[in-house]
């Protein structure tokens, strides 16, 4: 199951969030996704824990807990969609 996992500080790296989410089964991947150009993160990140009950257990028990400082949103994650990415120069114009 793929976890998303967001307000998070910049403080918080992959092990960090592996090392969390752990404590509840095993973790297959934990990202942080970070800024492409300044290399920062951007306050949230992925957990993929290949058994569901242990993902679903790990979600209820750190959603809305403290993780350095900041109130952590945890829930399952939503397949990607690419709808905000069409479009390009007014989609649909003539000239």
């Amino acid at each position: 199951m793929n976890i998303y996992v967001g307000n998070l500080p910049n403080t918080v790296n992959e092990s960090d969030l592996r090392e969390v989410f752990q404590a509840f089964g095993e973790v297959s991947t934990a990202s942080v996704i970070k800024d492409k150009f300044s290399g920062e993160s951007r306050g949230f990140g992925f957990i993929e824990m290949p058994n569901k009950g242990e993902a679903e257990k790990a979600i209820s028990m750190v959603n809305g807990k403290d993780l350095k400082g900041r109130t952590a949103k945890v829930n399952e994650a939503k397949p990607r969609t690419d709808s905000s990415r069409s479009g390009g120069f007014g989609g649909g114009r003539r000239y």
